[in-house]
């Protein structure tokens, strides 16, 4: 498997290093049939919100949007292009009363799980999606202190 991580902001310093791991774990122990390669982008508001409007022509940034470039109907093929947005995952945190690195993993959680086939149209698939989310999220922070996600200068 093939994954790649493009760092194209500066809101909010990233330990590189520890986000690739904590996510190649991810799809080790939770998408262990994903095969293929994908990238992962952390982008500015202004960068998210362009790409919003470009492909999905919704206004303004949003935290997570995932390109499924797979034809695979099996789903086992991974082939994506996901943004992700960091300054969003600092509102979002304020907002939900969690931290911004624990935003960003479940960012990288939900992208993943609509590579599966999740989706998150409706309430009901929402519910479902979101409490999936949730599973993998609580045996994340069993594994990974998501603080250390924030570089220090």
């Amino acid at each position: 498997m093939e994954i790649t991580f493009k760092n194209h902001q500066r809101d909010c310093r990233v330990n590189g290093p520890l986000l690739r791991s904590m996510v190649r774990s991810l799809l080790e122990s939770e998408f262990d049939s994903f095969q293929g390669e994908g990238c992962f982008h952390l982008v500015t508001k202004n960068r998210m919100a362009e790409v919003n409007w470009k492909f999905l022509r919704h206004e303004g940034p949003t935290d997570v949007i995932t390109f499924d470039l797979a034809e695979d109907p099996s789903r086992t093929l991974f082939l994506a292009e996901i943004y992700l947005c960091p300054a969003v995952a600092q509102e979002q945190a304020i907002e939900f009363g969690s931290t911004w690195e624990e935003e960003l993993i479940r960012y990288h959680i939900h992208a993943l799980l609509h590579l599966e086939g999740y989706d998150d149209t409706t309430p009901e698939l929402r519910e479902t999606m979101k409490h999936e989310e949730e599973r993998i999220l609580n045996h994340m922070r069993d594994r990974f202190d998501f603080g250390r996600l924030a570089r220090t200068p």
